[in-house]
């Protein structure tokens, strides 16, 4: 997906391989580019839901806006219940909120959204926050949770089974909690997950792991689902025996890393080095043992943090911002 000023854009990977660049479906947005949180297109590319500081927007494929479900505003000191983005758009005290996020499930029947509270329809207004799963189709909240949190951001990380999802929710320096949530049709639960002080990344292509990175970002893990159990944790100064560079600065890992496969994890990790500061290099690690692989020796010049696909392959950009790059592990 590219998120623009005036719309939102998904593409399809088969046919970009292929060398059709077109967007697959192109959604209006609601609000610029910015102003909201995470936003999520359907798997089927009929449905787009919009992630805003007052409001969930589901746009469908013919530009119609599908439902909305209003919330409270993410603007921490704005008490107020909008009707409309115009109502606040240019206002300097609402250029930047914090924010929430929304995900769509893996079939398609479901939005899972982090709110602001109170709704509309709350007979006693609390200002809190929520997870909402909503009926794809219509809008309808179908149940909600209290995170008991105080966000700045957050995002959805999808699992392969519709019916869980798992919760990353930015609190800035005070921690990040996580969540899981189950959805059996009839019963929305969320298990907390950790100390607050772990980023969800990624699910394992079988559901049955999950990655995390730690806030202070000195180590990441592999985690059991079922339990949240750490199998295997990987400190980010096992980096230096593989490295190339003599700095003696100590690297630690970026927010972003993903799974491979089953078996392999791809991560990027930097150094803390005024004079580099953010270059990046790419880690593979073995997810069965937790062990360090080696570093990625590409052959074209690279840029950004991978992006893994679970399939053997990973995506990364070149050069230039907007040449994609789609790798695979060279058995």
């Amino acid at each position: 997906m590219i998120r623009r000023d005036d719309e939102l854009s998904a593409y399809d990977l088969d046919r970009l391989v292929a060398g059709d660049d077109t967007p697959a479906a192109r959604f209006p947005a609601p609000w610029p580019r910015g102003v909201g949180g995470v936003d999520a297109v359907s798997p089927t590319l009929d449905l787009a839901v919009f992630s805003g500081p007052h409001a969930l927007h589901a746009i469908d494929a013919t530009g119609t806006v599908s439902w909305q479900v209003r919330h409270a505003c993410w603007v921490p000191h704005c008490l107020s219940l909008h009707e409309s983005y115009e109502e606040y758009a240019g206002d300097g005290e609402h250029r930047h909120p914090d924010q929430g996020s929304c995900w769509i499930s893996a079939d398609g029947s479901t939005v899972w959204a982090h709110v602001r509270t109170p709704l509309p329809e709350d007979a006693e207004p609390e200002y809190d926050e929520a997870w909402l799963v909503i009926d794809a189709r219509d809008g309808r909240v179908l149940g909600r949770v209290p995170t008991g949190t105080a966000a700045a951001g957050s995002h959805h990380v999808p699992h392969p089974d519709p019916g869980q999802m798992g919760l990353s929710i930015g609190e800035g320096q005070d921690g990040v909690p996580l969540r899981w949530g189950r959805w059996d049709g009839v019963r929305f639960t969320v298990t907390s997950i950790g100390d607050d002080d772990r980023s969800l990344i990624d699910v394992s292509p079988s559901g049955e792991l999950f990655l995390t990175v730690a806030h202070h970002q000195g180590d990441l893990a592999v985690h059991r689902l079922a339990d949240g159990a750490v199998l295997h944790e990987v400190a980010a100064d096992q980096l230096q025996s593989h490295r190339a560079s003599d700095s003696a600065e100590e690297p630690y890992w970026d927010y972003v890393c993903g799974f491979v496969d089953e078996r392999t994890v791809i991560a990027s990790a930097a150094e803390d080095d005024e004079e580099e500061y953010g270059a990046q290099w790419h880690w593979l690690v073995d997810a069965t043992q937790g062990e360090v692989l080696g570093r990625v020796e590409y052959p074209l010049p690279v840029s950004e943090s991978p992006m893994a696909l679970g399939d053997g392959t990973w995506l990364t950009c070149g050069d230039e911002p907007f040449q994609l790059l789609l790798w695979s592990l060279d058995r």
